[in-house]
């Protein structure tokens, strides 16, 4: 490990990118602790323990997603949820209009800007309407709680309306969702692995201090008495850890492998002989971007239900959708099955690995080129997608099953549950498979020599 580890800082272009992909997950986090002016940000966050509980609650699921920034109400408290319900919408559009189909096959480049210049667009939009409801989620909590808001910023109204604080939180949330998106683009470039997933990642990762102060607690270990955790309890929750591990490592790793042959080619007066070789058909070609669309999918209506509902019908719908309710279980495991498609869809072409392979005189033994090779191809993804959503949905939803069987703190079972392991497991896997990539180009041998991450020839 040592030696793997020398080998990557002695490259001087990695440990630029390493280096460089440090100092803005840092800037990320120094966002998380900047309040937006005139708000109070420890009185917030001793409100929103209060609120919060013990039990499962969107507020706390999304405030893990923002990596605390959330419940302190700064500038960055929106996160990239905005950016990444931007990029679902855009997705589903370019799936569903012809027109916007043919641009991004029949022009790649100037269809990637333009829908990079569409997702922008509507990020912005999202992220001043989440703002301005979470100004007015604001105002409703100063109510009952006068330290939050600053009485200067309130006192600056219009009729009645406090422009101020509205202009004011609106402008510093949205640009901060901004400056975290162009952040996490900068990474996505110059730095490793993919800015944005590595930004939430970031965001899990520093609840992991809170949430062992929280185990330690529930343990009770200055006392005879007995806690609300016991030894037995944390032996469960690891051995779930590390099958959820081991499971998210096998069902993205996993391939299937299709045999190629290929034709005896006479090149001048010599005959080449047909080799052998295989297309590697990835269980889970997708990823761990289902698992994210649809956490992220499910928090927007649902946040901007919490934010609304006071007295009204849009109490129900909060408390259907709130974490560990079976509708909000149920909703994310079909939406996790159709993203696991849609994605693969949108992603994977059979017909141009067809007609690849026909011009290149390879074959699947039994199969005929062209049109049955299509087929064939499209009905053998399809099929073990499926055992790869299946399994991704599973691994979403045991935690919180187990959970709930166990009777254990929302903040333990959140970390330890499967769409914020499965996002740290995804995300680590895709950077090493950089950072190996880099190693590979430089003539080394990866980064491990023993238990090769799929993909390394």
């Amino acid at each position: 490990m040592l030696q793997a580890l020398k080998r990557i800082f002695s490259t001087q272009e990695i440990k630029t990118k390493i280096f460089f992909t440090l100092s803005m997950l840092l800037i990320c986090r120094i966002g998380a602790y900047i309040p937006v002016p005139g708000i109070n940000g420890d009185a917030v966050v001793q409100i929103f323990r209060q609120l919060t509980g013990g039990s499962q609650n969107l507020f706390q699921l999304v405030d893990i997603f923002s990596g605390g920034a959330f419940a302190q109400m700064t500038v960055v408290a929106l996160g990239v949820m905005p950016y990444i319900s931007a990029s679902i919408i855009m997705q589903i559009l370019v799936a569903v209009i012809p027109s916007l189909q043919r641009e991004m096959r029949e022009n790649g480049d100037a269809g990637r800007r333009k829908m990079g210049k569409g997702i922008r667009m509507m990020t912005i939009i999202l992220a001043l309407f989440q703002s301005a409801l979470f100004a007015k989620y604001a105002l409703s909590l100063n109510l009952s709680h006068p330290e939050i808001i600053s009485s200067q910023i309130l006192s600056t109204q219009l009729f009645g309306f406090s422009w101020l604080f509205y202009l004011v939180v609106m402008t510093t949330m949205s640009t901060g969702t901004l400056f975290l998106m162009w952040i996490g683009e900068q990474i996505t470039e110059r730095g490793l692995g993919n800015g944005i997933s590595l930004i939430i990642s970031i965001g899990i990762l520093s609840s992991l201090p809170r949430t062992m102060g929280v185990i330690l607690r529930q343990l009770n270990l200055d006392s005879q008495e007995p806690g609300q955790l016991t030894f037995s309890l944390i032996v469960v929750l690891s051995i779930i850890f590390v099958m959820i591990i081991l499971g998210t490592i096998m069902i993205i790793q996993g391939t299937r492998k299709i045999p190629l042959q290929y034709a005896r080619r006479v090149v001048g007066r010599r005959e080449s002989q047909g080799g052998t070789s295989y297309i590697p058909l990835k269980i889970n070609y997708a990823g761990v971007i289902p698992v994210i669309f649809a956490s992220s999918l499910l928090m927007f209506p649902a946040t901007i239900a919490q934010f609304l509902s006071k007295g009204t019908w849009l109490t129900s719908v909060v408390q259907s959708l709130a974490p560990g309710n079976w509708i909000y279980t149920a909703l994310l495991v079909v939406l996790i099955l159709f993203f696991t498609y849609f994605w693969t869809a949108t992603q994977f072409h059979p017909e141009q690995i067809a007609s690849d392979m026909k011009k290149n005189g390879a074959f699947i033994p039994g199969i005929r080129q062209g049109r049955p090779t299509q087929e064939f191809l499209e009905s053998t993804m399809n099929r073990i997608t499926l055992a790869g959503a299946v399994f991704l949905a599973l691994i979403a939803v045991l935690p919180t099953l187990v959970g709930k069987i166990l009777s254990i703190d929302a903040s333990i079972s959140h970390f330890f549950g499967g769409t914020s392991l499965l996002i740290l497991v995804g995300v680590v896997l895709d950077t090493t498979k950089q950072i190996e990539s880099h190693l590979l180009m430089k003539r080394y041998d990866g980064f491990m020599k023993k238990g090769r991450i799929t993909g390394r020839i």
